[in-house]
């Protein structure tokens, strides 16, 4: 006697939230370059046909994308908050921090956001978040428009690198490279002959974190320079 057919589960329904979900898990895995309708609509056991009634095409798609992901970085800095004028300067580390610990998630997100030839609703509020901070820590609302433009993309967590390179470079490599570049690039080689860190890196030899931490301290410092001198005059 042949056992009853198991009932199929139903399926969810497609709604714009769960391709974009979808949508999410595929560029985190695979690069947002494999991200294509039909990809998308494979991952959703469905014809790419199907995602037009919720999705006009792949450019819907890639804003729909940076509002989920400005999404959780908003969530992110939420509580972030400034209780005293004083603590502008670590409190808007932490929440510029905090900002990169998304993108760090989602590393395709820098290449789509600066694709977007709009600035979304999402985007601004971050945005109006961050200069924020500068008014409540007493900065002139010219020293806090100037200071947004010091922070530039690293203010939502990244920074656009000289260079790009996925693979890690052993520091033997980095060696025979400066070697190389010693008699056409004297100064290019000798930095390479110091700076040879083993990390999780961009150009190879450079510790992505330290650099962007470093770069923002840097801001950070000559912000607060400025602020105090303005809060002299």
């Amino acid at each position: 006697m042949s056992q009853p057919d198991l009932a199929e589960k139903p399926r969810l329904p497609l709604s714009r939230e769960r391709v974009l979900r979808a949508a999410l898990e595929l560029a985190d895995e695979q690069g947002i370059d494999a991200l294509t309708m039909r990809s998308l609509g494979r991952e959703l056991g469905v014809e790419a046909m199907s995602l037009y009634n919720h999705v006009a095409n792949k450019e819907a798609v890639l804003d729909g994308l940076v509002e989920v992901v400005m999404g959780e970085v908003l969530e992110a800095v939420d509580d972030v908050r400034l209780s005293s004028p004083a603590e502008w300067k670590p409190v808007t580390r932490r929440r510029i921090l905090a900002a990169r610990e998304v993108m760090l998630r989602h590393r395709w997100a820098p290449k789509v956001l600066e694709s977007r030839t709009e600035i979304p609703a999402v985007l601004m509020r971050y945005l109006d978040g961050l200069l924020g901070l500068m008014l409540q820590g007493e900065f002139s609302a010219d020293l806090a428009h100037h200071a947004m433009h010091a922070f530039g993309s690293r203010g939502l967590g990244f920074t656009q690198e000289l260079f790009e390179e996925d693979t890690e470079m052993p520091a033997e490599t980095v060696g025979m490279m400066a070697e190389q570049m010693a008699g056409e690039y004297p100064n290019l080689g000798e930095m390479l002959k110091v700076v040879t860190h083993d990390a999780d890196t961009t150009l190879g030899w450079c510790d992505d974190q330290f650099e962007f931490e470093f770069g923002l301290d840097l801001i950070l410092d000559g912000l607060e320079r400025l602020r105090d001198a303005q809060r002299l005059t």
